[in-house]
């Protein structure tokens, strides 16, 4: 049974790190302003200010 959690483990660990690449990846393309952009004119419409 050991086999199964140090294998979920190992799962968890390469997700992880897949998904931090792709954070960067995105970021290095310019992406996180885009991202940024959208989320204060959600913000701003849900408030009321825009």
């Amino acid at each position: 049974m050991s086999f199964w959690k140090d294998c979920k483990r190992h799962f968890w660990g390469l997700g992880l790190l897949v998904g931090i690449l792709f954070l960067g990846a995105g970021a290095l393309q310019g992406q996180l302003a885009v991202i940024w952009k959208k989320a204060v004119m959600v913000c701003l419409e849900c408030i009321g200010i825009g």
